[in-house]
C-alpha cells in the first residue's frame, strides 16, 4: 500500500527547521551556523533536516522564500486598495516592504551577511530570480494603471516594468555595500543620501515623472538604516 503523504504535518515540520534556522541565523550568523546546530536544537536527525532541505544553502533560501511570501502579503494589500493611484501604489509597495525590514532588523543584518558572502554566489542569482518573478508582475500592473491614469509615459509596461526591477535590485546590491561602508566609517551618511536620491531620480526619468515625485525609499528610514 502506497504511504499516505499529511501536507499539513509535514509543513509544520518543515517550518519547525526554518524556525530554529531563523533563530540561529540571528544569533550567531549564517556563516557561523552549522546543520547540527539546527539537529541539535530540534534534537532530530540528519535524515529528517536532508527530507526537507539539500544542503544550508537551501535551508537559507526557503528562509528568504517565506520572507518574500510576508512580504508580498503586504503588497496584495496596497493592490487590493481601491483608493490609491498608480504613483500611491508605488509608494505603498516600498513603504510596506522597508517597514517589514525594518520591524526585522536584525534577521535583516544577519542575512546581508549571508548575501555579501563570496561563496553564496550562486544562492544570489536565484534570490534575484525569485525576487524578479514576483516583483515584475506587481510593478507592471501599476505602471499600466498609471499609464491609463496619464501619469506615466511608458509605451512598453512589462518591459518597463522589468526595468523598474533591476533598478530596485540594484539600489538593494547598493545599500548592502552602503552599510558595510557606512558601518567601517569609509563614507559619511550624505553619500548615502546621494546615491538614493540617483536611484529615486531614475524612476522618475523611467517613469516619464518630474524629479522628485517618487523615491525609493524616504529620510526616516534611511537615518535608521544608516545614520
Amino acid at each position: 500500500m502506497a504511504r499516505t503523504i499529511n501536507h499539513a504535518t509535514r509543513a509544520v515540520r518543515r517550518d519547525a527547521f526554518l524556525d530554529v534556522a531563523q533563530r540561529l541565523i540571528q544569533s550567531k550568523g549564517y556563516e557561523s551556523l552549522s546543520v547540527q546546530d539546527i539537529i541539535d536544537e530540534l534534537d532530530a536527525s540528519k535524515g529528517a533536516f536532508y527530507h526537507y532541505f539539500g544542503s544550508k544553502a537551501d535551508l537559507l533560501e526557503a528562509i528568504v522564500e517565506r520572507m518574500a511570501d510576508a512580504v508580498q502579503a503586504t503588497w496584495d494589500v496596497v493592490m487590493a486598495r481601491p483608493d490609491l493611484d498608480a504613483v500611491g501604489r508605488f509608494e505603498g509597495i516600498f513603504e510596506t516592504t522597508a517597514q517589514y525590514k525594518s520591524a526585522r532588523r536584525d534577521l535583516s543584518l544577519a542575512l546581508l551577511e549571508a548575501w555579501l558572502s563570496e561563496s553564496n554566489t550562486v544562492l544570489r542569482e536565484r534570490l534575484r530570480a525569485m525576487v524578479a518573478r514576483r516583483l515584475t508582475p506587481v510593478l507592471e500592473r501599476i505602471v499600466r494603471q498609471g499609464v491609463a491614469e496619464g501619469e506615466f509615459t511608458s509605451s512598453d509596461p512589462d518591459a518597463t516594468a522589468r526595468v523598474i526591477v533591476g533598478l530596485v535590485q540594484g539600489s538593494q546590491e547598493q545599500a548592502a555595500q552602503l552599510y558595510v561602508a557606512r558601518q567601517a566609517g569609509e563614507i559619511e551618511f550624505e553619500e548615502v543620501v546621494r546615491v538614493y536620491a540617483a536611484f529615486s531620480e531614475a524612476l522618475d526619468r523611467i517613469l516619464g515623472l518630474r524629479p522628485g515625485r517618487l523615491s525609493l525609499t524616504d529620510p526616516p528610514t534611511l537615518r535608521e538604516w544608516f545614520a
